[in-house]
């Protein structure tokens, strides 16, 4: 399974994100994680970038919200608590990935 993180250089949201896929990963083999900066708006509405940091999962954002418009603002999701932070929580990962690998 591949496992991309689009990001902005030196979104905050990236690095917890990664820190976040690396705790699930560990219990799920056989995922492949990247990441690509995203430098324009071009390049988010080409690549699916619903801000930053999106995850897509074999090329499709599993936490995409519809009407959300591609672009570089910084993405929030909504945290177990009802919260808000740059990553989605870490029980949410782990249910998309494990669907994901069947």
């Amino acid at each position: 399974m591949d496992v991309t993180v689009l990001a902005i250089a030196d979104c905050p949201g990236a690095a917890l994100l990664a820190d976040r896929i690396a705790v699930v990963g560990d219990g799920l083999p056989g995922i492949r994680v990247s990441r690509r900066d995203i430098a324009s708006e071009a390049e988010a509405v080409a690549a699916g970038m619903s801000g930053s940091p999106t995850l897509l999962v074999d090329g499709t954002d599993p936490f995409a919200v519809p009407g959300q418009q591609p672009g570089l603002a910084c993405r929030l999701y909504r945290q177990e608590d009802g919260s808000l932070a740059s990553a989605p929580p870490v029980s949410e990962l782990r249910r998309v990935l494990t669907e994901a690998r069947g």
